[in-house]
């Protein structure tokens, strides 16, 4: 099992924890942003990282992994094959997350659900949505990076391999605009 100061050294060492002003997919601001996929370019990283959150699940024997577009696609994939069962993920079409290229679950998967980072929760709850219609059962969720701020209820089981704590605000809020200093959008979803 790889220990709390080990991930940090692993997103120290890739330059994955970024200093500057972000606008985070929730629509918040931070001065610092968790780049996993700077982590996850190394496939012996990738391998190693997502085998260990893999190992937090492996006794509650999921059927499926499944992860949003596309953050959590390389974690799908690495935390599923170190399972042994598939990995598939979900993507927005028109706004709204949905199961395409012919992923299908049914009533018999046993469903987890996995993300890269997870700050409030919002597109895995998306996930969620969209593994609960098609009757799947959700088993768990688990993240490699955990900076959510409050405690996610998620109606499922939620581990990370880190908790990381990061300051975000509300853009109204946020001192690096007072600053203006400029504000970069590293994440992969459109928000307004």
């Amino acid at each position: 099992m790889i220990k709390l100061q080990e991930i940090v050294g692993i997103f120290k060492k890739a330059d994955a924890l970024l200093e500057g002003h972000f606008k985070l997919s929730s629509g918040l601001h931070s001065s610092q942003y968790l780049q996993c996929a700077r982590v996850l370019e190394d496939p012996r990283i990738a391998e190693r990282v997502c085998g260990a959150l893999a190992g937090m699940f492996r006794q509650d024997k999921p059927s499926v992994v499944v992860a949003p577009a596309l953050g959590g696609i390389i974690v799908s994939y690495e935390v599923a094959r170190s399972l042994g069962v598939r990995g598939v993920f979900s993507e927005r079409v028109d706004g709204k997350m949905c199961l395409r290229r012919g992923f299908a679950l049914s009533k018999k998967d046993r469903a987890l659900i996995v993300e890269d980072v997870i700050t409030t929760g919002k597109s895995t709850k998306e996930v969620i949505e969209v593994v609960k219609e098609t009757g799947a059962e959700i088993i768990g969720v688990g993240s490699i990076a955990d900076r959510s701020e409050q405690t996610i209820k998620f109606g499922a089981p939620f581990k990370s391999l880190v908790k990381i704590d990061i300051i975000t605000y509300k853009p109204e809020d946020c001192p690096m605009c007072k600053k203006k200093i400029p504000l970069v959008k590293p994440g992969s979803r459109t928000t307004k």
